[in-house]
């Protein structure tokens, strides 16, 4: 149906919420990419059949008038590390790490008799959780951009305007103006989430003085952080909300057409998007005279070809003008001369899908939450050695310590923390010494790091950060696009010494050329991401520099991380000479007579650990 009006707007979310109240159990399996790779459509299709077979199957597609069981595929609920993952309402069961031969005793003892799967929910330290809100790792998020992620069918548009979808569109072009629009976003100090943290009332404002009869909105969905997922789990589990988002900055900046870019990498993203958009097409709510207000705007997405540096603006635009995704040198700016030199509105996702809960409940209610100059939310990947990986949406300005420890579960194992890389690449790594440190803009800054996109990415005693700073650096190296010298050739020699002294072969001068390109590089690349490229580095050597030291003076890895700086002996007084050693090693590394004690060469020895498992008599050692 095509939706004219706001009237008719708010009459579909009314039918809607009749027909889903006829849905007396509602069975929301995890649909996100994590959930989908360990089987979850399988586990949707096989609860979809048996609630079928039983004659209770109800779809508010269908629009029966009958009460029954509705099973959706829902986009991500954030507890990654148990998924494939079941939500059963009323009851606000979820059921964890769900398998197929689960499914027959969920439909007859939670669908048919209303009893709970015990075995099935979270059990943490000796307690049992059953509802999902009560479990440590939701009790202390505060969702509002993830609101709808894991409790709604990620491919409805029917459940989003039931929601309360597009009723922030309607307010916008019914009683605001685009200055009022600027006005409230700018009071409301939304804060670019795609890391840079511009001010995105001051953006739109600026394009909106911009006098140019074309204008364009982007969205930045590239999202190419090691370790990073948000965007993702938003496109997939909630893009009406961002596309509402969008639609009502084209209106309040004079845009006339949007684009998404998004990943290729990313197919269940593209593909909710482009249903969200056929669907958003065919109720009206896209294209022209949108709700009668004389609005029209279109969106198309772009997919992107993998390259980090397109997360960079200016690269982004290039890319979706079909060249070659490069920085440019500024001025001008995006917002004077972006997509085909025209002003343009360039945020992310995370930004747009915070605007129409913005737009409904106005600027002090976003206030409310965070401190001052860094409000609202903020949503983090949480990867690593940490026992509950997953999405988690917090205030910003929740403390380093609350995230790892109590949302996050402590790190695995029992072990000790040792960093958390924060902002992907382009970030920095915190320590013991940041726990109690606010994770807001600001505060980051004061200590040289950055939220970035919001992936965090922790690490245990176990890690060595010298290859941690190896492998940033690595990735940066790979992904620079190679227009200036600094990002092109710095990037590259810094990369080499980092891998000369994983090796063994650093000396001190390479540490001091380590700090002399950071400075370099830092104060000389053309962008934001070659700008940042040594953080990494800078920070590991601030805060780990005995590491470094080690493997420079000692020649040694504490942890044990870098293969070549390892050494294999046999224990003199424990070899026998049964010579079993000697056969097992591929590169005859261990010499001397049998029945005697062996020894390894250790300028042959390529570290395999093949002898260490040929020895009966456990002589051999990896010290």
């Amino acid at each position: 149906m095509r939706i004219k009006t706001v009237e008719q707007l708010e009459k579909t979310a009314q039918d809607v919420n009749r027909l889903l109240a006829q849905q007396e159990k509602k069975v929301l399996v995890c649909a996100g990419t994590g959930c989908v790779a360990g089987g979850s459509l399988e586990i949707y299709d096989a609860i979809k059949k048996m609630v079928e077979t039983k004659g209770l199957l109800v779809s508010v597609e269908l629009a029966e008038e009958k009460q029954g069981i509705g099973v959706k595929k829902s986009g991500c609920h954030g507890y990654c590390e148990m998924g494939p993952l079941v939500r059963i309402e009323p009851y606000d069961y979820l059921y964890l790490q769900v398998k197929l031969e689960d499914c027959e005793e969920i439909v007859e003892k939670t669908l048919i008799q209303g009893q709970p799967v015990e075995r099935l929910m979270c059990h943490w330290e000796g307690k049992l959780y059953a509802k999902q809100e009560e479990l440590p790792f939701y009790k202390k998020q505060t969702r509002i951009v993830l609101e709808n992620c894991g409790h709604m069918d990620a491919e409805s548009i029917q459940e989003y305007i039931a929601r309360g979808g597009y009723q922030a569109l309607a307010k916008a072009l019914h009683q605001m103006s685009p200055e009022q629009i600027c006005k409230e976003m700018s009071n409301a100090n939304l804060r670019g989430r795609g890391g840079g943290g511009f001010p995105a009332g001051r953006k739109w404002s600026q394009v909106l003085a911009q006098d140019n009869p074309v204008k364009y909105v982007v969205c930045n969905g590239d999202e190419g952080d090691p370790g990073a997922f948000m965007d993702r789990s938003i496109m997939e589990g909630d893009p009406h909300r961002m596309i509402e988002g969008m639609i009502i900055a084209g209106f309040a900046t004079g845009g006339s057409a949007g684009y998404i870019y998004v990943r290729a990498e990313y197919p269940l993203a593209v593909e909710r998007l482009r249903i969200a958009l056929e669907q958003a097409g065919e109720y009206g709510l896209l294209g022209k005279n949108i709700l009668n207000a004389g609005f029209d705007f279109e969106i198309l997405i772009n997919q992107g070809a993998g390259a980090f540096v397109c997360g960079e603006g200016s690269a982004l635009t290039a890319s979706i003008e079909g060249n070659r995704g490069m920085p440019r040198v500024k001025p001008p700016r995006t917002v004077e001369a972006g997509l085909w030199a025209k002003p343009t509105v360039l945020n992310n996702v995370e930004t747009f899908a915070n605007v129409p809960q913005i737009i409904m409940n106005g600027s002090e209610w976003y206030k409310s939450m965070g401190p001052e100059k860094s409000p609202g939310t903020k949503a983090f990947a949480i990867t690593g050695n940490v026992n509950n990986t997953g999405l988690i949406e917090v205030p910003m300005g929740t403390k380093l310590h609350e995230i790892i420890f109590d949302i996050g579960g402590g790190i695995k194992d029992g072990k000790k923390f040792k960093a958390v890389q924060i902002g992907g690449p382009s970030g920095a790594c915190l320590t013991e010494e940041h726990m109690d440190l606010p994770l807001d803009f600001d505060s980051l800054k004061k200590v040289d790091a950055m939220i970035g996109s919001g992936g965090l990415v922790i690490m245990d005693e176990d890690t060595c950060m010298v290859e941690v700073a190896r492998f940033f650096m690595n990735f940066t190296q790979n992904e620079s696009c190679g227009k200036c010298v600094p990002c092109r050739e710095g990037t590259k020699q810094m990369l080499q010494i980092l891998e000369r002294i994983v090796n063994g072969k650093g000396t001190m001068e390479d540490l001091n050329m380590l700090e002399e390109l950071s400075d370099t590089i830092s104060d000389t690349a053309l962008c934001g991401l070659g700008k940042t490229a040594a953080n990494p580095v800078v920070s590991t050597l601030k805060y780990f520099r005995d590491e470094y030291l080690a493997h420079v003076v000692d020649k040694k890895c504490a942890t044990g991380t870098c293969q070549a700086l390892k050494r294999i002996e046999i224990r003199q007084e424990l070899c026998k000479g049964c010579s079993k050693c000697t056969r097992a090693c591929p590169v005859n590394a261990i010499e001397g007579k049998i029945k005697q004690p062996y020894k390894v060469n250790q300028e042959k020895c390529i570290k395999c650990g093949a002898c260490l498992d040929s020895c009966p008599f456990d002589a051999i050692e990896e010290v």
